[in-house]
């Protein structure tokens, strides 16, 4: 197993819980290096978590660092462009979400992977808890029978002094609200144990909060395997709670928590009946680790050293930024949008307001009230 040189770039909050979890490797990472504007900034996160290579470039640390991979903590706006600039130069990639702001952008990747031989892989770290690989495997077998119907909810509350950052809150520099920022994890491990959508029905709607975007967005799924799920995503939710649920022929599979969970988030009843098998196979999985950084970190560090595609790598990224982009072009066009719809050409290819539509439909039947 290799140690794996690893740099930072943006040294913001997200990147000290990325610092706090390569620490909880055990040994499989080296943190060599970080990057920031900021120079404060940088000397300030770097001499907390003891690195000592510090950059106020991505050039200058790719060239000086000579890292294996760069963890990208910067804002959404920067993504994208930084992950081709590693990609280009041989670097793997681990970019915080979303991956780009949209399809357009995240479709330049290809070519970037293809020229510096690396590999890009999106930070979804509730797809690598034990308890989600083992609900994975269960649902649409014999044991829990093919899922029929399920919902995802991310209700959180951000207050308006949340979009004070001049950049939060913008289709530009974060490509839309709680689908896009917030939401986008949770529906991310849907799919993740669901498989491939179809087709998205929506509505978004800016109700309360001083923001440019959705406040709001709220879909109905249907799924390649006939499951249909309700997708809500707020950030106007005074109890927060993430939640999932999935019913199955044979059981419901509940995921509720927060940020983050454990094995105990976890709720699996039987259907009258179906107790035995039910509970059999769900105490005959391994579920001892939880989600996080560190266990989406150490399945990479697997990859590599086996020279497998990295989890959570671009193809299955672009399939959870694909549903967003459909839950935007649904939610102000008024019509359903089927998996494969948004190719070149079409408006919500190139932006997530559909080339400034979304902003309209918002402004003109949607805002009750932004105060100044």
């Amino acid at each position: 197993m290799r140690t794996y040189r690893v740099a930072i770039v943006g040294t913001g909050g997200i990147a000290a819980v990325h610092a706090d979890n390569l620490a909880r490797t055990d040994g499989r990472a080296e943190l060599v290096a970080a990057c920031d504007v900021d120079q404060g900034r940088l000397d300030a996160f770097a001499g907390q978590h003891g690195i000592e290579g510090r950059y106020l470039n991505l050039a200058e640390l790719l060239a000086g660092a000579k890292p294996d991979i760069v963890h990208l903590c910067t804002p959404p706006m920067f993504h994208i462009d930084q992950a081709i600039e590693c990609l280009e130069a041989g670097v793997h990639v681990l970019s915080e979400k979303p991956p780009a702001l949209s399809l357009a952008d995240f479709d330049r990747l290809e070519k970037a992977q293809a020229k510096g031989g690396a590999q890009f892989s999106c930070v979804f770290q509730h797809r690598f808890g034990d308890a989600s690989a083992a609900a994975r495997e269960l649902i649409g077998a014999a044991d829990f029978g093919r899922p029929l119907v399920a919902r995802c909810d991310t209700l959180w509350y951000r207050p308006d002094s949340y979009w004070d950052l001049p950049w939060r809150g913008t289709w530009n520099a974060e490509g839309g609200g709680p689908t896009m920022g917030h939401g986008i994890h949770q529906f991310d491990l849907l799919l993740h144990l669901l498989g491939q959508w179809e087709e998205v029905t929506a509505i978004a709607a800016r109700q309360d909060r001083a923001t440019s975007t959705e406040d709001l967005s709220a879909a109905l799924v249907r799924f390649g395997n006939g499951a249909v799920a309700t997708i809500v995503n707020s950030l106007l939710s005074p109890r927060e709670t993430s939640d999932i649920r999935i019913d199955c022929e044979f059981a419901t599979v509940e995921l509720n928590h927060l940020y983050g969970y454990s094995t105990d988030n976890w709720t699996i009843t039987a259907a009258p009946g179906h107790e035995e098998q039910v509970n059999k196979a769900w105490t005959g999985q391994p579920l001892e680790r939880g989600s996080g950084h560190s266990a989406q970190f150490l399945a990479m560090y697997d990859a590599l050293d086996d020279g497998r595609p990295l989890p959570a790598g671009a193809d299955s990224a672009r399939q959870t930024l694909e549903l967003a982009a459909a839950i935007y072009a649904s939610a102000f066009t008024g019509t359903p949008v089927r998996r494969g719809d948004i190719v070149p050409g079409h408006p919500f290819y190139a932006g997530m307001d559909g080339e400034g539509l979304g902003a309209e439909v918002l402004d003109a039947t949607a805002l009750r009230a932004v105060r100044a």
